[in-house]
Protein backbone atom coordinates (compact mmCIF):
# COMPACT_ATOMS: atom_id res chain seq x y z
CA UNK A 1 0.00 0.00 0.00
CA UNK A 2 1.12 3.83 -0.32
CA UNK A 3 0.38 5.39 3.04
CA UNK A 4 0.25 9.38 3.83
CA UNK A 5 0.72 10.02 7.55
CA UNK A 6 0.06 13.51 8.85
CA UNK A 7 2.60 14.02 11.89
CA UNK A 8 4.65 11.80 10.78
CA UNK A 9 8.02 13.69 12.34
CA UNK A 10 6.38 14.02 15.39
CA UNK A 11 6.78 11.20 18.42
CA UNK A 12 4.47 8.12 17.65
CA UNK A 13 3.51 9.26 13.59
CA UNK A 14 7.67 8.96 13.26
CA UNK A 15 7.59 5.49 15.17
CA UNK A 16 4.69 4.37 13.29
CA UNK A 17 6.61 5.31 10.06
CA UNK A 18 9.61 3.30 11.46
CA UNK A 19 7.39 0.47 12.35
CA UNK A 20 5.85 0.23 9.11
CA UNK A 21 8.87 0.42 7.27
CA UNK A 22 10.79 -2.19 8.80
CA UNK A 23 7.67 -4.45 8.83
CA UNK A 24 6.34 -4.23 5.40
CA UNK A 25 6.31 -3.76 1.54
CA UNK A 26 4.38 -0.25 1.96
CA UNK A 27 5.40 3.15 0.52
CA UNK A 28 5.64 6.26 2.99
CA UNK A 29 4.45 9.80 2.26
CA UNK A 30 5.08 12.14 5.59
CA UNK A 31 3.10 15.34 5.90
CA UNK A 32 4.68 17.27 8.54
CA UNK A 33 3.98 21.19 9.35
CA UNK A 34 7.49 20.79 11.52
CA UNK A 35 6.20 22.60 14.49
CA UNK A 36 8.17 22.75 17.84
CA UNK A 37 7.39 18.95 18.52
CA UNK A 38 8.31 18.04 14.54
CA UNK A 39 11.87 17.79 13.30
CA UNK A 40 13.18 16.04 10.31
CA UNK A 41 16.09 14.71 12.09
CA UNK A 42 14.00 12.07 14.22
CA UNK A 43 13.28 10.97 10.53
CA UNK A 44 17.01 11.11 8.81
CA UNK A 45 18.27 7.89 9.60
CA UNK A 46 14.86 6.06 8.24
CA UNK A 47 15.31 8.72 4.74
CA UNK A 48 18.47 7.28 4.16
CA UNK A 49 17.71 3.83 4.84
CA UNK A 50 14.02 3.53 2.55
CA UNK A 51 15.07 6.21 -0.56
CA UNK A 52 12.31 4.26 -2.67
CA UNK A 53 9.68 3.91 0.14
CA UNK A 54 10.19 7.14 2.09
CA UNK A 55 9.21 10.46 0.80
CA UNK A 56 8.08 13.64 3.10
CA UNK A 57 6.01 16.60 2.28
CA UNK A 58 6.54 20.19 4.69
CA UNK A 59 3.14 21.64 5.22
CA UNK A 60 0.01 21.93 7.17
CA UNK A 61 -2.96 19.79 7.37
CA UNK A 62 -5.26 23.16 7.73
CA UNK A 63 -3.49 24.02 3.83
CA UNK A 64 -6.68 21.81 2.23
CA UNK A 65 -5.07 22.33 -1.22
CA UNK A 66 -1.22 21.24 -0.71
CA UNK A 67 -2.60 18.22 1.58
CA UNK A 68 -5.10 17.07 -1.31
CA UNK A 69 -2.17 16.97 -3.60
CA UNK A 70 0.16 15.29 -1.39
CA UNK A 71 -2.34 12.88 -0.66
CA UNK A 72 -3.62 11.77 -4.30
CA UNK A 73 -2.53 8.19 -5.42
CA UNK A 74 -2.63 7.42 -1.63
CA UNK A 75 -3.97 4.40 -0.45
CA UNK A 76 -4.44 5.20 2.86
CA UNK A 77 -4.45 8.18 5.71
CA UNK A 78 -2.94 7.89 9.00
CA UNK A 79 -4.05 11.14 10.62
CA UNK A 80 -1.24 11.43 13.92
CA UNK A 81 -0.70 15.38 13.48
CA UNK A 82 -2.76 17.01 16.43
CA UNK A 83 -1.49 20.04 19.27
CA UNK A 84 -1.18 17.26 22.02
CA UNK A 85 0.52 18.84 24.94
CA UNK A 86 -2.11 19.97 27.57
CA UNK A 87 -0.14 22.27 29.40
CA UNK A 88 -0.04 24.11 26.09
CA UNK A 89 -3.46 23.94 25.46
CA UNK A 90 -4.55 25.74 28.89
CA UNK A 91 -2.13 28.50 27.95
CA UNK A 92 -3.10 29.11 24.56
CA UNK A 93 -5.98 26.92 23.44
CA UNK A 94 -6.05 28.74 19.73
CA UNK A 95 -3.90 26.41 18.04
CA UNK A 96 -5.48 23.49 19.13
CA UNK A 97 -9.06 23.91 18.07
CA UNK A 98 -7.28 25.32 14.57
CA UNK A 99 -5.31 22.32 14.36
CA UNK A 100 -7.30 19.47 16.03
CA UNK A 101 -10.53 20.14 14.08
CA UNK A 102 -9.80 22.66 11.13
CA UNK A 103 -7.01 20.43 10.45
CA UNK A 104 -9.26 17.35 10.95
CA UNK A 105 -11.92 18.62 8.72
CA UNK A 106 -9.67 19.09 5.94
CA UNK A 107 -7.40 15.78 5.79
CA UNK A 108 -11.64 13.93 6.29
CA UNK A 109 -13.08 15.86 3.16
CA UNK A 110 -9.65 15.91 0.83
CA UNK A 111 -9.70 11.82 1.44
CA UNK A 112 -13.12 12.11 0.58
CA UNK A 113 -12.56 13.76 -2.69
CA UNK A 114 -10.04 11.53 -3.57
CA UNK A 115 -11.62 8.46 -2.63
CA UNK A 116 -9.14 7.08 -0.65
CA UNK A 117 -9.42 3.55 0.63
CA UNK A 118 -9.02 3.61 4.34
CA UNK A 119 -8.58 6.25 7.30
CA UNK A 120 -7.23 6.01 10.72
CA UNK A 121 -7.60 9.10 12.79
CA UNK A 122 -5.10 8.82 15.77
CA UNK A 123 -7.15 9.87 19.39
CA UNK A 124 -6.88 9.87 22.56
CA UNK A 125 -8.36 8.51 25.82
CA UNK A 126 -8.23 11.97 27.60
CA UNK A 127 -11.66 12.51 25.61
CA UNK A 128 -13.28 10.13 28.15
CA UNK A 129 -12.53 12.94 30.85
CA UNK A 130 -11.36 11.77 34.04
CA UNK A 131 -12.28 8.14 35.27
CA UNK A 132 -12.47 7.23 38.74
CA UNK A 133 -12.83 3.57 38.58
CA UNK A 134 -13.59 1.25 35.62
CA UNK A 135 -12.56 1.83 32.14
CA UNK A 136 -14.01 3.58 29.65
CA UNK A 137 -15.57 1.94 26.60
CA UNK A 138 -16.27 3.09 22.79
CA UNK A 139 -19.58 3.86 23.41
CA UNK A 140 -19.41 6.12 26.77
CA UNK A 141 -20.20 9.57 27.21
CA UNK A 142 -17.30 12.26 25.82
CA UNK A 143 -16.54 14.65 28.56
CA UNK A 144 -13.21 15.81 27.90
CA UNK A 145 -11.82 18.78 30.58
CA UNK A 146 -8.93 20.51 28.97
CA UNK A 147 -9.06 22.21 25.77
CA UNK A 148 -6.67 20.17 24.73
CA UNK A 149 -8.75 16.69 24.85
CA UNK A 150 -12.11 19.29 23.48
CA UNK A 151 -10.21 19.65 20.30
CA UNK A 152 -9.48 15.87 20.07
CA UNK A 153 -12.77 14.98 21.08
CA UNK A 154 -13.87 17.75 18.30
CA UNK A 155 -11.89 16.35 15.80
CA UNK A 156 -13.21 12.55 16.76
CA UNK A 157 -16.81 13.18 15.67
CA UNK A 158 -15.68 15.19 12.60
CA UNK A 159 -13.76 12.22 11.45
CA UNK A 160 -16.54 9.92 12.19
CA UNK A 161 -19.40 12.13 10.80
CA UNK A 162 -17.57 12.08 7.45
CA UNK A 163 -18.13 8.24 7.66
CA UNK A 164 -22.38 8.69 8.55
CA UNK A 165 -22.20 11.20 6.11
CA UNK A 166 -20.73 10.41 2.95
CA UNK A 167 -19.37 6.71 4.00
CA UNK A 168 -15.49 8.06 4.26
CA UNK A 169 -14.26 4.77 5.40
CA UNK A 170 -12.19 6.32 8.93
CA UNK A 171 -12.05 4.59 11.93
CA UNK A 172 -10.76 6.24 15.41
CA UNK A 173 -8.48 4.79 17.90
CA UNK A 174 -7.94 6.27 21.45
CA UNK A 175 -4.95 5.31 22.97
CA UNK A 176 -3.94 5.89 26.92
CA UNK A 177 -0.72 7.77 27.57
CA UNK A 178 2.57 6.64 25.48
CA UNK A 179 6.16 6.71 26.54
CA UNK A 180 9.69 5.56 23.97
CA UNK A 181 11.88 7.53 22.13
CA UNK A 182 11.96 9.90 19.99
CA UNK A 183 9.08 11.64 22.23
CA UNK A 184 9.70 16.03 22.79
CA UNK A 185 11.13 16.31 26.11
CA UNK A 186 8.28 18.29 27.48
CA UNK A 187 5.64 15.02 28.24
CA UNK A 188 6.28 13.95 31.49
CA UNK A 189 8.49 10.72 30.99
CA UNK A 190 11.32 12.44 28.94
CA UNK A 191 11.03 15.50 30.49
CA UNK A 192 12.17 13.67 33.83
CA UNK A 193 14.46 11.17 31.81
CA UNK A 194 16.70 14.34 30.65
CA UNK A 195 16.16 16.74 33.87
CA UNK A 196 17.71 13.34 35.80
CA UNK A 197 20.47 12.82 33.01
CA UNK A 198 21.21 16.73 33.57
CA UNK A 199 21.05 16.46 36.84
CA UNK A 200 18.06 18.17 37.39
CA UNK A 201 14.86 17.77 40.22
CA UNK A 202 11.88 16.83 38.15
CA UNK A 203 8.52 18.65 38.72
CA UNK A 204 5.91 16.55 40.27
CA UNK A 205 2.58 17.81 40.09
CA UNK A 206 0.29 17.98 43.71
CA UNK A 207 0.22 15.44 45.37
CA UNK A 208 1.65 12.98 42.55
CA UNK A 209 -1.45 10.66 43.26
CA UNK A 210 -3.17 11.13 39.11
CA UNK A 211 -2.73 8.09 37.62
CA UNK A 212 -2.30 6.77 34.18
CA UNK A 213 -1.84 3.52 31.69
CA UNK A 214 1.47 3.77 30.37
CA UNK A 215 1.33 2.48 26.56
CA UNK A 216 4.69 1.61 25.06
CA UNK A 217 4.87 3.37 21.68
CA UNK A 218 5.87 0.78 19.68
CA UNK A 219 2.65 -1.35 21.36
CA UNK A 220 0.29 1.70 19.92
CA UNK A 221 1.91 1.48 16.50
CA UNK A 222 1.00 -2.13 16.05
CA UNK A 223 -2.11 -1.38 17.06
CA UNK A 224 -3.02 1.66 14.42
CA UNK A 225 -1.24 -0.87 12.15
CA UNK A 226 -4.09 -4.09 12.97
CA UNK A 227 -6.94 -1.04 12.99
CA UNK A 228 -5.74 0.06 9.47
CA UNK A 229 -5.81 -3.52 7.82
CA UNK A 230 -8.17 -5.36 10.03
CA UNK A 231 -10.78 -2.66 11.70
CA UNK A 232 -13.90 -1.90 10.86
CA UNK A 233 -14.84 1.70 9.10
CA UNK A 234 -17.10 3.93 11.25
CA UNK A 235 -15.80 2.29 14.61
CA UNK A 236 -13.55 3.44 17.39
CA UNK A 237 -10.47 1.55 18.84
CA UNK A 238 -9.48 1.98 22.62
CA UNK A 239 -5.85 1.11 22.65
CA UNK A 240 -4.21 0.49 26.46
CA UNK A 241 -1.47 -1.32 28.03
CA UNK A 242 -2.95 -1.96 31.49
CA UNK A 243 -0.34 -0.32 32.70
CA UNK A 244 -1.61 1.92 35.34
CA UNK A 245 0.58 3.88 37.70
CA UNK A 246 0.32 6.80 39.77
CA UNK A 247 2.33 9.58 39.06
CA UNK A 248 4.78 9.51 42.08
CA UNK A 249 4.94 5.44 41.52
CA UNK A 250 6.08 6.40 37.53
CA UNK A 251 8.49 9.05 39.30
CA UNK A 252 9.81 6.50 41.77
CA UNK A 253 10.66 4.21 38.55
CA UNK A 254 12.55 6.54 36.73
CA UNK A 255 14.39 8.08 40.04
CA UNK A 256 15.42 3.99 40.21
CA UNK A 257 16.89 4.17 37.03
CA UNK A 258 18.98 7.34 37.37
CA UNK A 259 20.19 6.04 40.68
CA UNK A 260 18.95 8.63 42.71
CA UNK A 261 16.36 9.27 45.45
CA UNK A 262 13.10 11.82 46.49
CA UNK A 263 15.56 14.53 46.94
CA UNK A 264 15.33 14.98 43.30
CA UNK A 265 11.49 15.64 43.57
CA UNK A 266 10.23 18.96 43.50
CA UNK A 267 6.65 19.49 44.28
CA UNK A 268 4.42 22.10 42.43
CA UNK A 269 1.03 23.52 41.99
CA UNK A 270 -1.11 21.08 40.48
CA UNK A 271 -2.08 21.76 36.47
CA UNK A 272 -5.75 23.04 36.05
CA UNK A 273 -8.40 20.98 35.56
CA UNK A 274 -6.04 17.89 36.24
CA UNK A 275 -8.06 14.50 35.47
CA UNK A 276 -7.64 12.19 38.21
CA UNK A 277 -7.48 8.64 36.36
CA UNK A 278 -7.83 7.31 32.84
CA UNK A 279 -8.20 3.88 32.01
CA UNK A 280 -9.69 1.96 28.75
CA UNK A 281 -11.57 -1.12 27.72
CA UNK A 282 -9.56 -2.29 25.18
CA UNK A 283 -11.85 -5.38 24.41
CA UNK A 284 -12.50 -4.70 20.69
CA UNK A 285 -8.92 -4.13 19.36
CA UNK A 286 -7.32 -7.20 21.19
CA UNK A 287 -10.52 -8.88 19.38
CA UNK A 288 -8.41 -8.08 15.85
CA UNK A 289 -5.76 -9.86 17.74
CA UNK A 290 -3.67 -7.45 18.83
CA UNK A 291 -1.93 -7.53 22.36
CA UNK A 292 0.68 -5.49 23.67
CA UNK A 293 4.27 -7.37 23.55
CA UNK A 294 6.52 -4.89 26.05
CA UNK A 295 6.37 -5.40 29.81
CA UNK A 296 6.66 -1.94 31.68
CA UNK A 297 9.76 -2.41 33.33
CA UNK A 298 11.46 -3.15 30.18
CA UNK A 299 10.16 -0.71 28.56
CA UNK A 300 10.71 2.03 30.68
CA UNK A 301 14.29 0.67 30.85
CA UNK A 302 14.98 1.05 27.27
CA UNK A 303 13.28 4.46 27.16
CA UNK A 304 15.66 6.09 30.14
CA UNK A 305 18.71 4.52 28.25
CA UNK A 306 17.37 5.60 24.77
CA UNK A 307 17.98 9.42 26.13
CA UNK A 308 20.68 8.54 27.83
CA UNK A 309 22.23 7.73 24.81
CA UNK A 310 20.79 10.11 22.63
CA UNK A 311 21.65 13.63 24.02
CA UNK A 312 22.58 14.78 20.20
CA UNK A 313 18.78 14.83 19.75
CA UNK A 314 16.60 16.20 22.83
CA UNK A 315 19.53 18.97 23.73
CA UNK A 316 19.10 21.32 21.37
CA UNK A 317 15.19 20.29 21.68
CA UNK A 318 15.75 21.32 25.24
CA UNK A 319 17.69 24.23 24.95
CA UNK A 320 15.24 25.63 22.35
CA UNK A 321 12.03 25.18 24.60
CA UNK A 322 10.39 28.42 25.53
Amino acid sequence: MKLLVTGGAGFIGSNYVRWVLGHSDDEVTVYDALTYAGNRSTLADVAAAHPDRYRFVHANICDLAAFTEAARGHDAVLHFAAESHVDRSIAGPEDFVVTNCVGTNAVMHASRQLGIERVVHISTDEVYGSVEQGDSAESDLLEPRSPYSASKAGSDLIALSYHTTYGLPVSVTRASNNFGPWQYPEKVIPLFATNLLDGLKVPLYGDGLNKRDWLYVEDHCRAVDVVLRSGRAGQIYNIGAGNELTNRELTERLLALAGVGEEMIRYVDDRLGHDRRYSVDTAKVRALGWAPAHQLADALDETFAWYREHRWWWEPLKAGSP
